[in-house]
């Protein structure tokens, strides 16, 4: 008998490498006709202290996802996936896809891109598919370049 993944999470920022992980899910969602979900997570901790300057930031970062999220969605549905989710959460990416939006939509597989960071930048905070990694209780896709 041959798995099949069912709900599969792909987690979008706008990066080349979150482009590259959209078109591997895309692929792998119409192969298994399965639900793709595309997760979006506004990391408020970027904006917190300049928000008491300009608290239309919060704001800001909340229509771009919705923008982000619907084109990802309108290139989905032109590429034939038919059973398709948003989801924008706040918080910390490494944590919110991993734990929560995972078990929320009960993901049997998680995609993201691989990090843009440095081996300095990695050691001394980590990366988010580092932490999906670690963290995920499903099958998790790491797309590189």
């Amino acid at each position: 008998m041959e798995f099949e993944y069912k709900q599969i999470i792909v987690a979008v920022d706008g990066s080349k490498t979150a482009e590259l992980a959209f078109n591997k899910a895309v692929d792998i969602a119409k192969r298994n006709d399965a639900q793709l979900i595309l997760a979006h997570v506004i990391d408020h901790r970027t904006f917190a202290t300049a928000e008491a300057y300009d608290r239309t930031l919060a704001e800001r970062a909340e229509n771009y996802a919705r923008e982000l999220l619907a084109d990802y969605q309108l290139k989905a549905e032109q590429a034939g996936v038919t059973k398709i989710k948003s989801d924008i959460e706040y918080g910390s990416p490494k944590m919110k896809i991993a734990k929560e939006i995972s078990r929320k939509h009960q993901a049997d597989l998680i995609i993201c891109g691989a990090t843009g960071m440095n081996a300095v930048e990695r050691f001394l905070i980590g990366s988010v598919s580092e932490s999906i990694t670690r963290y995920a209780d499903c099958d998790v896709l790491i797309v590189r370049n």
